[in-house]
């Protein structure tokens, strides 16, 4: 990936909508999961909400460290942050809100299930082509790479792709002119008027 990647910037409304998609899917293969398990931090929201839609009262989280903000990826994924709960014999469905290079998500199944966890199976919004491990549910399957900016992440990742710029914008309105040209995103202007007053 290189320094400037090609983005897609994800509203609220749209991520709510493949949730309850997603749920419906889901529901309709008759999987009837007992908890939820969130990968950490990206999983949280399509979780919560899937919880939601399903029913679900039990949910838990594993956090599996391999993105940086702005697309900045780590050498390696690592698991930084286990189960804490007892998943022996339940039915488990993991979720993140997407799969990029699948590492991150083979780890999360592999720990969950050395839990002793009855079935697990896996979820996501977003599915990129090329990822070494496929979920058993997602919405959309991402064929042309480009970087995923998601409404619970939008602040860090837009706040690290000014602070990367040669010459930093001296507005947000010509931050929005620089980032859809060098980025190939439109970003709405009042996020960018939120960026700028809280990254100083």
């Amino acid at each position: 990936m290189g320094t400037k990647p090609r983005c897609e910037f994800i509203s609220w409304n749209r991520t709510y909508q493949w949730a309850r998609q997603l749920a419906i899917n889901i529901r309709a293969t008759g999987f009837k999961p007992d908890v939820i398990v969130a990968i950490a931090r990206g999983g949280y929201v399509p979780a919560r909400i899937l919880c939601d839609f399903l029913n679900i009262y039990k949910l838990a989280s594993i956090r599996i460290v391999h993105y940086g903000a702005g697309g900045r990826m780590k050498k390696s994924a690592r698991l930084s942050s286990p189960l804490n709960v007892d998943v022996g014999g339940l039915r488990v469905l993991v979720v993140d809100d997407l799969i990029d290079t699948g590492l991150t998500l083979r780890i999360a199944l592999d720990h969950i299930r050395s839990f002793g966890a009855a079935e697990v199976k896996s979820a996501a919004l977003l599915y990129k082509k090329g990822a070494v491990c496929e979920p058993d549910y997602y919405i959309r399957k991402v064929i042309k790479w480009r970087w995923i900016i998601f409404p619970w992440a939008v602040m860090e990742d837009l706040s690290e792709f000014i602070r990367r710029m040669d010459i930093l914008p001296a507005t947000p309105q010509e931050a929005e002119v620089r980032i859809k040209k060098e980025y190939s995103v439109k970003v709405p202007k009042k996020i960018l008027e939120d960026v700028y007053q809280l990254m100083k």
